[in-house]
């Protein structure tokens, strides 16, 4: 991915900006490429869980299931997703800070719409990406969706968000 800012922890936040657009566009075989191959996906059921690893998670994939699942959303069969869902992600609070030389972490606040058969779905988060540097450039290690509403009862989300 090309970036045009020369400050690194802008373009940790325009890689973030970016995936939101790649969601909303549904160009997820692209989505999929920011990611590192041993990056992780979390989405915590819980308000104050800490990590993946000491109890129950809303999701929590890693790139090969990430992977399973664009290759799912792309097939013209799969039926919890007719018709297709459509989302717009509302990105504010976009802040960076570098935690190593190469490795920057990335706050913002979202606020998700999601649109499938007429039924629309809000979804508000905090969220939080590493993004490292490697051979490939900027690539997001983990990405982790706090939904405020975490704890309430979920439908499950064929697209990620």
């Amino acid at each position: 991915m090309t970036h045009i800012s020369s400050d690194p922890a802008r373009e940790a936040i325009e890689l973030v900006e970016c995936e939101a657009r790649l969601l909303d566009e549904r160009r997820f075989d692209d989505w999929l490429s920011l990611f590192t191959e041993d990056s992780w996906y979390w989405m915590p059921a819980s308000w104050g869980q800490n990590s993946p690893d000491d109890s129950l998670s809303l999701v929590f994939e890693d790139r090969r299931l990430l992977a399973l699942r664009v290759r799912r959303l792309a097939s013209p069969v799969i039926h919890v997703e007719q018709p297709s869902s459509r989302t717009h992600h509302h990105l504010s609070g976009l802040r960076a800070h570098s935690v190593s030389h190469d490795v920057f972490e990335v706050q913002s606040m979202q606020l998700i719409v999601m649109l499938r058969a007429a039924e629309k779905q809000l979804f508000s988060a905090h969220c939080q990406h590493q993004v490292v540097r490697g051979t490939q450039g900027l690539q997001i290690a983990a990405k982790t969706i706090r939904l405020i509403d975490c704890d309430s009862p979920h439908r499950g989300l064929a697209v990620p968000l």
